[in-house]
């Protein structure tokens, strides 16, 4: 079973739907797989995603209303197979706080897609939530394709 944990900033809109659409998908092609997500700060502790992306990944079939942020931990270096980055600054803070001798693989998600760039846009900020959406679909189909063929 693969362990996949997806970092973003906060971890209130781009990781949380990442990890929604990873397990729905995952899921329906009988993928061996457990997901999570975090952020690399710590301001939304505690909080739901953010709503509009909520609203844009339930009108696509996504539900993550259940999901809570919270922060990435030295113990996720460990836990997991696969941590991946929405964007290179989180790379970048990954890299900086991953313990050593730890187990985890770290990525940019999109390196699974790499036609679709590097970065996953932050929607917080572009307000693009259906786009950041229809993107991570992509990358997420990509990334079970690698891993069921590995």
């Amino acid at each position: 079973m693969t362990r996949v944990l997806f970092v973003c900033l906060g971890n209130i809109c781009r990781s949380p739907t990442a990890e929604a659409v990873f397990r729905t998908r995952a899921s329906a092609t009988g993928l061996a797989a457990q997901a999570d997500s975090a952020g690399t700060g710590d301001w939304h502790v505690g909080d739901p995603p953010y709503g509009p992306m909520q609203q844009a990944a339930r009108e696509a079939g996504y539900e993550m209303s259940d999901l809570r942020a919270r922060q990435v931990s030295a113990e996720d270096f460990h836990r997991f197979d696969l941590i991946l980055a929405m964007d290179e600054k989180n790379l970048a803070d990954l890299e900086r706080i991953r313990p050593v001798g730890a187990r985890a693989r770290l990525a940019l998600f999109l390196e699974h897609a790499p036609d679709l760039g590097r970065s996953v846009p932050d929607p917080y900020y572009t307000r693009d939530f259906t786009g950041v959406l229809g993107l991570i679909e992509t990358a997420t189909d990509a990334l079970i394709h690698r891993l069921r063929a590995a």
